[in-house]
């Protein structure tokens, strides 16, 4: 144990020498907006609510113009879930519409990503416009349920405003998306017989939002 101890010591003295010393190595502080989706299932729906989104990266350029970074944002959130069509109920049916988890729809949505960002122009530019994707997971987190980890994905593109000073403020639009298996689709094929197919859905979520960026090099 004491072995492991040191080397989580030695390898956060390092990153953080790395952090120091190097020439592109940023921090990023995440606030943003986004908008809500709606998520169908086979005999209900849900929303995923709007709200705010927060988070920090570590960013490092592999080049002047294109950078990778790690980076973790959260989405505390509400997600009511809704009947299609009347649900049979000891003779008093749920109509449809009706919201079946009332009192209990508050969750949240971790995502961990690996981002690639390419920014357009000269590294001497004051305003230097950006693309970028990024791959990873997602951590659902709801009352009932607990938490699970999903595939998820975003694209990103902004622009990013550079000060005299270490801090530079960078402007982004956003789509996030999160795909989970939540059953399975039956189908009959002439050779094969019965096959089982899972099910997937997934969420599209645009935001807006900035972030504040320290360089370590300045």
């Amino acid at each position: 144990m004491k072995k492991y101890h040191l080397l989580v010591v030695f390898f956060l003295f390092s990153l953080a020498v790395s952090a120091q010393s190097s020439q592109s190595f940023l921090l990023n502080l995440y606030g943003g907006y986004t908008f809500s989706d709606r998520v169908d299932f086979d005999s209900s729906y849900a929303k995923v609510e709007d709200g705010f989104e927060y988070g920090i990266g570590l960013e490092y350029f592999i080049m002047d113009n294109a950078s990778v970074e790690l980076k973790y944002n959260r989405l505390d959130t509400r997600m009511p879930l809704y009947t299609k069509g009347i649900i049979p109920n000891d003779g008093n049916p749920i109509p449809a519409g009706t919201q079946v988890n009332a009192g209990d729809d508050k969750g949240a949505i971790n995502y961990i990503l690996a981002d690639y960002t390419y920014y357009f122009g000269s590294s001497s530019q004051k305003a230097l416009p950006f693309l970028g994707a990024g791959l990873g997971v997602a951590i659902l987190e709801t009352p009932k349920s607990g938490s699970g980890t999903y595939f998820a994905w975003e694209i990103k593109a902004g622009v990013k405003v550079k000060t005299n000073s270490p801090v530079s403020i960078n402007l982004h639009a956003y789509l996030q998306s999160m795909s989970a298996a939540v059953g399975y689709d039956y189908y009959w094929d002439y050779y094969w017989g019965p096959l089982v197919v899972n099910d997937y859905v997934s969420t599209f979520q645009f935001g807006l939002g900035a972030s504040l960026s320290y360089d370590f090099s300045k």
